[in-house]
């Protein structure tokens, strides 16, 4: 028996573009002498497809694609894709084969955690799904069904089945593949069953899909694994013998890389398809000299070329002239098309209109603000007059403490770092150095800053970005407490510090651009926390003028 595995980009919501996908992929099986194709997880509508699945039409629309390819498919389909049976609405796998749907499984366990809802939508199956093809047994499961325990699996073992058949939407996030191959192998172990584990690859909003789907034999043995980032066709041979169920494949597993490398091409894919999937002709960013915008420019060429990627470079009287140099070699060195325009006279004009409003006040984050603005401003011109989606550049790091101005450097449709920090901004333009030399040294090395009054550096007013960074990870992705942290060993100032400055600015990160989730939580459809909220997780007592909406930048 020959098995396929189509690792595909699907679209969420174009029906009718995944059903050309998809039959695609069968022809190729079919070609190369497969007898069965396994899709990923509800790969006919996309996946997520959230609120969709509430819509008559758009169940209808599933329902006659799916028909359409029963009939039309060159050779026996395993099809992930929704499935309504009277009031319940199931996450089903549907066996096409000679011209009709001949069996069809819902699934099991339902994810309702981290960016997962399917409880919102769907209704557990119950009952287990074996088939045959080639004289081989199948069995069945999806996603979830093989992460809440051996149940299912065992299930279709009972059925008879030798061997098992994952269907997956599983989004990107790191050590994540370790994660699912190790899960995996367990089962294979415990069931003694070879599994064919074939996973979603594509940008969808916030979440990557990152493909890398597998083969293990029934001692958990990885036998293959496809391509990082990648559309693919995976081909398996599985063979009976005296000992058991064999399994072979002529592609030798994709290696795996180490962990910087791997973000740099989720971040690639995410944008890629963002821009592509929403039919923009292109992007347009403010380049400013500093690291992070640097980073998002060589992402965004390596992600579309340079000729779909335009920069602003908007200096103001704070400008450093060796950034303006950096951004321009920066944006030379990628071949990207650049506009040089101060800001200053903008600047001044909103300062003499607000003089009489301001008059006998000193100073202070709002003439900071102003200048952001203006920025974002110009870039929203842009984007408005040439189509360009704006992309953002600022960090995780900033965002999560508030280091960040709203309707300023936080404006715009798209925000391809949001979940990276910034020790990790470092290492990834390091690493994208190390393919061509395109940052130039000092970017690397001389002290960030936001550059919006004069000597203004990062770290006085941030901790360590290394500390700053590590306890960002305890605290938002671990649920780590100030107590816990302190015990840690980091100082207590410090824990309840950046603490309170993360619960302060939720509300600009529920306002804030979405980007792409590289951390096991990340902020967005993650970490879902009240704006209006009266608990001092940093262990202080809540004053008036503590809470007060503030931006630090």
């Amino acid at each position: 028996m020959r098995i396929a595995l189509a690792q595909c980009n699907v679209w969420v919501g174009d029906v009718d573009r995944n059903v050309a996908l998809i039959l695609a992929a069968a022809q190729e099986a079919k070609a190369a002498g497969a007898d069965l194709l396994v899709t990923p997880e509800l790969a006919l509508c996309g996946y997520p497809p959230e609120d969709l699945l509430l819509r008559e039409d758009f169940l209808q629309t599933c329902d006659e694609a799916l028909q359409l390819l029963a009939l039309q498919t060159p050779l026996p389909m395993l099809l992930g894709h929704p499935q309504r049976i009277d009031t319940q609405l199931y996450n089903s796998a549907s066996l096409l084969r000679d011209g009709q749907v001949e069996a069809v499984y819902h699934k099991h366990c339902l994810p309702n955690y981290a960016v997962f809802d399917e409880l919102r939508y769907f209704t557990p199956g119950t009952q287990p799904l074996t088939f045959a093809c080639a004289g081989i047994s199948c069995g069945v499961a999806i996603c979830e069904d093989v992460w809440c325990g051996p149940a299912v699996a065992q299930a279709a073992l009972e059925q008879g089945a030798e061997l098992l058949l994952v269907l997956n939407a599983s989004p990107y996030h790191r050590h994540k593949q370790g994660e699912r191959e190790s899960r995996l192998a367990a089962l294979a172990t415990q069931t003694q069953l070879p599994i064919c584990y074939v996973n979603l690859v594509g940008g969808q909003d916030e979440l990557v899909f990152d493909g890398r789907s597998f083969v293990l034999d029934a001692s958990g043995r990885l036998v293959t694994r496809g391509a990082l980032c990648r559309s693919a066709l995976l081909l398996t041979v599985f063979e009976r013998s005296s000992q058991g169920l064999q399994v072979k494949s002529d592609a030798p597993p994709a290696e795996w890389g180490d962990m910087v490398a791997e973000v740099y091409a989720v971040l690639t894919l995410g944008i890629r398809d963002y821009v592509r999937k929403n039919h923009f002709p292109g992007v347009v960013l403010g380049l400013s000299g500093g690291v992070d915008s640097a980073l998002t420019l060589a992402i965004a060429v390596d992600a579309l070329g340079p000729e779909q990627v335009h920069a602003l470079i908007m200096p103001s009287r704070y400008t450093a002239a060796m950034s303006v140099e950096d951004a321009v070699a920066e944006a030379e060195s990628l071949g990207v098309s650049h506009d040089l325009l101060s800001i200053e006279p903008v600047f001044q004009a909103y300062l003499q209109t607000l003089s009489p409003l301001f008059a006998g006040r000193a100073p202070d984050t709002t003439e900071e603000n102003l200048q952001a603005r203006v920025r974002a401003g110009l870039l929203m011109a842009y984007s408005n007059k040439f189509g360009h989606l704006l992309v953002t550049t600022g960090n995780k790091s900033e965002i999560a403490v508030g280091y960040a101005t709203l309707y300023g450097d936080m404006a715009g449709g798209f925000a391809i770092i949001k979940d990276i920090p910034k020790t990790l901004v470092y290492r990834l333009a390091r690493y994208r150095n190390a393919l061509s030399e395109v940052i130039p040294e000092r970017v690397l090395s001389r002290a960030p800053s936001a550059e919006l009054a004069p000597g203004q550096r990062d770290q006085d007013s941030l901790p360590d970005y290394g500390v700053l960074d590590a306890i960002i990870a305890a605290y938002v992705e671990e649920d780590r407490s100030a107590e816990d942290l302190i015990a840690a060993g980091y100082a207590a100032d410090t824990v309840r510090r950046v603490l309170r400055l993360i619960d302060r600015a939720e509300y600009k990160r529920r306002q804030a651009a979405p980007g792409v989730r590289i951390s096991p939580r990340a902020f967005g459809k993650d970490r879902r926390y009240p704006i209006t909220n009266g608990y001092a997780s940093w262990g202080g007592h809540h004053k008036l003028n503590e809470v007060q909406h503030h931006e630090e930048n």
